[in-house]
């Protein structure tokens, strides 16, 4: 009788080909599958770690189309006279016209809110170049890949001040990154190991401003600001919950 093992090992590799949500799927040394399940895409974080996060893919595509266009000119006449009979010569003219109409993939990404008071469900958003956490009418959707967070549909990327001396650093929004250290561990925003503030995971928020916003930091260390409004530390950033 024939072993139906290799016919099963065969089928399970099948099944565990893609890594689940939130799971690996890269990175130096890694082994394991190298592709998500459906509706989310494998985000290099760092050379050493990648991991499958809700949305598509930011590659962006561009579809072309090219209609064409036949305009009918009007008949041209010609007549030839001669000595001995005239010639009618009728001819059509066509001219054709192409126009090319370009459109690009619509915005994706996910959104990022603080999850503990005073910041519970505010959400990330651009302020005149300065990051808030403000309300969800507002919130702005972010892709995550290679290290950097970027504001889909805008070009912006959020930037940390990395020459302040204080043990926090000013968040901000830029056309250029000046940053590539930023990951995920879970659902949680951070600064990797690798990067040059280390691994960091938490905030300080200054606030309320505005709308009911508040002023984001990176925490590197125990200092706070003077403002503006009362100052918060130990707070984290999160993608929303997907449960």
């Amino acid at each position: 009788m024939r072993s139906s093992a290799p016919l099963f090992l065969s089928l399970c590799s099948l099944v565990t080909a893609q890594s689940g949500a939130w799971g690996q799927c890269g990175g130096v040394g890694w082994t394991g599958a190298t592709s998500c399940i459906s509706g989310y895409f494998c985000s290099v974080l760092n050379p050493y770690y990648s991991q499958c996060l809700p949305g598509n893919s930011p590659t962006s595509s561009t579809t072309t189309t090219t209609p064409i266009q036949t305009m009918t000119m009007p008949r041209t006449t010609t007549t030839t006279w001669t000595s001995s009979r005239t010639t009618t010569q009728t001819t059509l003219s066509t001219t054709t016209r192409i126009s090319t109409t370009s459109s690009g993939p619509a915005p994706s990404g996910t959104a990022i809110r603080g999850v503990t008071a005073p910041v519970y469900h505010k959400y990330l958003q651009n302020s005149d170049g300065k990051a808030i956490l403000g309300p969800e009418a507002n919130q702005a959707k972010f892709i995550i890949s290679g290290g950097t967070i970027q504001m889909s549909g805008t070009g912006l990327y959020l930037n940390i001040d990395t020459t302040a001396t204080t043990s926090y650093k000013a968040l901000s929004f830029g056309t250029t990154p000046n940053f590539s250290g930023w990951g995920l561990e879970g659902d949680t925003i951070i600064t990797t190991q690798s990067s040059q503030f280390g691994r960091q995971l938490n905030y300080v928020m200054c606030g309320p401003v505005g709308t009911d916003s508040y002023v984001v930091y990176l925490q590197t260390g125990s200092q706070l600001p003077s403002g503006p409004g009362t100052c918060t530390n130990y707070l984290t950033m999160h993608l929303p919950c997907l449960c």
